[in-house]
């Protein structure tokens, strides 16, 4: 029997399932959130030049600091999903859908992540339909 597309099943054997479920949208999130990230800031500086220069700017221009603790998330579930020695347990894959169902969750901090997330939700509907996605698939935020 096949489970229709966004249910997450439950079960010790389905945990590694459920992770990479969720992986492969926050990872469409994280790319809707770059290429929305670039046109604002385009819109004020004009086209960026080069993939390798909107790297640049990822890594060093502090209007794009918000973006890593995305980036910070799916490293650490590519590197649990790819765990041989030790091999990743069930637990670390339930609390790394744990870390993203609080990482996309409202949050109060004034300065943090969440009001530049929620800013990116709001002006972006691409933007909106993923993180609508992943929050249907994480059980609601």
């Amino acid at each position: 029997m096949e489970l229709p597309q966004g249910t997450l099943p439950n079960g010790p054997q389905d945990a590694r399932g459920r992770l990479k479920e969720v992986r492969d949208v926050l990872l469409a999130l994280h790319k809707a959130l770059l290429d929305s990230e670039r046109t604002a800031y385009e819109i004020v500086h004009g086209k960026v030049s080069s993939p390798s220069a909107f790297l640049q700017l990822l890594i060093n221009d502090a209007r794009f600091a918000w973006l890593r603790p995305i980036t910070t998330l799916l490293v650490q579930i590519d590197e649990t999903l790819a765990a041989k020695n030790p091999p990743a347990e069930e637990k670390d894959f339930e609390q790394l859908i744990t870390d993203t169902r609080a990482l996309l969750s409202p949050s109060r901090e004034a300065n943090g992540f969440w009001k530049h997330y929620e800013t990116a939700v709001e002006r972006d509907p691409g933007v909106a339909v993923y993180h609508d996605d992943l929050t249907r698939r994480l059980g609601g935020l």
